[in-house]
């Protein structure tokens, strides 16, 4: 459900106040992450690596409380589900956007994710999740990056993870990540615990 609340009232009052009228409010982190844990479930289970790194997005951002509010339009709408976007490479050479709704369960998050990319791609429509707050995705996978940055615009507020190609070291797998949010709907201490969090996820996958 998405609601629209009241910025005085939440404990983002002041943000808002400094932050919605900003022509870039858009803040990016970067940070490299141990990511041996995931390629090695990926490669056992069959799984699809980004799908993996999808629910570990969504696992991590569950446990922020911020995640479940967004800036849109000048005000500031509160969720109770969250949902990751991926980006999808269509029959017909585009991309198209789909929404995956986030489950706790990631047999479930897993099946939903094969199925919707899969009627994007054949079907090449969009499909949204609008009483979500979607977390974005896109994995650059043909090259290693060190950084990415999105564009800054008032037309796309919500949070973004990006990510290229994983790099194999001698003993560990690493994975520059780009995480870009909305300085309304998080502060830097909020998004450094989201980035611990979903190391946290990696590290405990099984």
């Amino acid at each position: 459900m998405k609601r629209e609340t009241n910025p005085q009232e939440s404990n983002r009052a002041e943000a808002f106040n400094m932050w919605m009228s900003s022509p870039q409010p858009m803040v990016t982190l970067v940070k490299t992450f141990d990511v041996s844990r995931l390629v090695k479930v990926s490669k056992r289970s069959g799984m699809k690596f980004t799908m993996l790194m999808c629910w570990c997005i969504g696992k991590a951002a569950s446990q922020v409380e911020e995640f479940y509010t967004l800036p849109i339009d000048g005000k500031l709408y509160r969720y109770d589900k969250l949902a990751v976007n991926v980006i999808v490479e269509n029959n017909k050479g585009g991309i198209n956007s789909c929404d995956i709704p986030f489950s706790d369960d990631i047999q479930q998050f897993n099946h939903d994710y094969l199925s919707l990319t899969a009627q994007a791609a054949n079907e090449c429509k969009s499909s949204f999740l609008d009483d979500h707050m979607v977390i974005g995705t896109s994995a650059m996978i043909q090259t290693e990056l060190d950084c990415i940055v999105n564009q800054y615009t008032n037309q796309f507020c919500n949070p973004m993870v990006m990510w290229g190609k994983y790099r194999k070291g001698m003993f560990k797998t690493t994975l520059p990540v780009s995480f870009q949010f909305h300085h309304v709907q998080m502060d830097g201490g909020h998004a450094a615990r989201f980035l611990n969090k979903l190391q946290k996820e990696i590290l405990l996958l099984c």
